[in-house]
């Protein structure tokens, strides 16, 4: 990459692998890892993974110690490099259009994939924290070879103000989505604590794969016809739910557009590589568990309010509309649907080299979740609205209907009618919306202890895209931007920091009020 292609606070970057290190003697031999069984081992690239060719994952670590490349690189080796994904390239059938892709083992040398910059040290003794964050946007200008497997870690060892060391792992979404990747990244750590077991997580409801089952409602003084009437009210909401969810994701891919915001780039200027920056911030985790119990809801919730907020706050401060108007804008919100894994199963698909008992890849449906843009006087409205809305999502199989649907439309009408179908989902709404759940202590990733995980993509149409990532005791904030759309990203950033602690502080006057009374 040419060093005028970069930000001006770095120097330029090499375009080759820096490989300052050499296999030792006694190195695992999964340190170039092999396959003699690749034909036997090929498995179809799906339909999902198909539509993800220009998307890419982003994951920023903060590390609490100076980067120690050798055991990193042996870490890798030992854990991640081992997954059949992880050492497996895209092949194709060879014919024209390139269908039937699949996934086709290949060797691993683990020091092709670690990526040592250098940064000017002037921007760096400066500004480090900028340094970083420049280095870390100017990733997705860096081609990757696909003659290799799409992942790759670069090492920033530079102190900033959060961690002593930055690694940023990037990825093609078509391994992994985000879900999965942060499962396996947390399979490969462990408890900083004990090292010898795998991190500690927060308990979840056990999920099949469905994302809503009706609840039935019984009584014994009921009458047969109120006791079928209770028993099949749930499946007509369910059903009622479903297909209007599924009527406004199709007017979505056809006509309907969001209304035009400063979130959102002019009509028709539909880009998928705009200059992205990657920023983040950190939350109290106990004070989002605070408003959770005080509002009697969920971290999602919370979540959702507090984003609809800080829109709120950033569109009104932009456009200098009155406080009485209201508008609104709509979130992909992507979903898992694969059943729930713990992180010993993970663990074991790694040791095996084999996903038998993981259903891996990108599993993913769509949400089409609606963010109400107003200023409330009462800061916990926000987080009522984003209950009522998040509750009448989980009422619907619209992620489900949107996930089976996008496979079935790749695999009869072919890649490009999914495509279509995907990037007007896209272009059509005006951000995206996930939230990830990481462990509830402290980690150490390849024998570095972790001090902050956050993770993002590029790839999208979309101008903002806004990531939850737990970790410990903290939430971090993850914005991916357009620079052209956002060059105020840092007060975008202070919005949704000032509206939790708003919500945060209405919340602490509603328990003061339920305890006196």
């Amino acid at each position: 990459m040419d060093a005028s292609s970069v930000s001006p606070s770095m120097a330029s970057v090499p375009t080759s692998r820096l490989l300052p290190i050499r296999t030792p003697r006694s190195a695992p031999a999964e340190w170039t890892t092999t396959d003699d069984s690749s034909a036997a081992t090929e498995e179809p690239v799906t339909p999902t993974a198909r539509l993800m060719e220009a998307i890419y994952i982003v994951v920023t670590i903060g590390l609490g110690s100076p980067v120690n490349l050798p055991v990193f690189s042996a870490g890798v080796a030992a854990e991640l490099a081992r997954y059949a994904r992880f050492r497996s390239i895209q092949v194709t059938d060879g014919s024209k259009d390139g269908n039937n892709p699949r996934w086709a083992r290949t060797a691993v040398n683990v020091e092709d994939h670690m990526i040592v910059p250098t940064l000017d040290p002037a921007a760096v003794e400066a500004d480090p924290d900028r340094a970083v964050e420049d280095y870390v946007a100017s990733v997705y200008t860096l081609p990757m070879d696909r003659s290799r497997p799409l992942w790759e870690f670069h090492f920033l060892d530079y102190p900033t103000s959060e961690a002593a060391s930055t690694v940023v792992f990037r990825v093609h979404h078509s391994l992994s989505d985000g879900m999965s990747l942060i499962t396996m990244l947390l399979a490969s750590a462990r408890s900083a604590a004990d090292p010898t077991r795998l991190p500690a997580m927060p308990d979840q409801p056990a999920r099949t794969g469905a994302i809503y089952a009706p609840r039935h409602r019984e009584s014994a003084s009921a009458g047969a016809l109120a006791a079928f009437i209770a028993w099949i009210w749930p499946y007509l909401v369910l059903a009622w739910n479903t297909m209007v969810d599924v009527s406004f994701f199709a007017a979505t891919t056809v006509f309907l557009r969001d209304p035009c915001t400063p979130f959102r780039r002019a009509e028709g200027d539909v880009t998928f590589n705009p200059r992205r920056r990657f920023v983040h911030r950190s939350l109290s985790l106990d004070d989002v568990k605070f408003v959770k119990n005080a509002m009697s809801c969920t971290v999602n919730d919370v979540l959702v309010g507090a984003t609809s907020a800080a829109l709120s706050r950033y569109y009104f401060r932009k456009s200098g509309g009155s406080n009485t108007y209201r508008t609104w804008l709509r979130s992909v919100l992507l979903v898992n649907t694969r059943p729930t894994a713990s992180l010993q199963t993970y663990a074991n698909m790694i040791e095996s080299g084999r996903s038998n008992d993981v259903a891996w890849g990108n599993q993913l449906g769509y949400i089409l979740l609606p963010f109400h843009l107003a200023m409330h006087d009462d800061p916990l409205a926000y987080v009522r609205k984003a209950k009522m809305i998040v509750d009448r999502k989980k009422s619907s199989l619209e992620a489900i209907f949107t996930c089976k649907t996008s496979e079935v439309v790749v695999k009869m009408f072919g890649l490009k009618a999914g495509a279509f179908i995907f990037r007007r989902m896209f272009s059509n709404t005006t951000i995206s919306f996930s939230n990830l759940v990481g462990p509830t202590e402290k980690i150490e990733l390849c024998g570095h202890p972790v001090v902050f995980i956050a993770p993002s993509v590029y790839g999208v149409p979309q101008a903002l895209i806004v990531h939850y990532q737990s970790y410990n005791n903290t939430i971090k904030i993850v914005l991916s931007v357009d620079e052209e759309i956002f060059p105020d990203y840092s007060q975008l950033l202070d919005d949704f920091v000032v509206s939790f602690g708003l919500i945060k502080d209405a919340a602490s006057r509603l328990s003061e009020s339920i305890k006196k009374e």
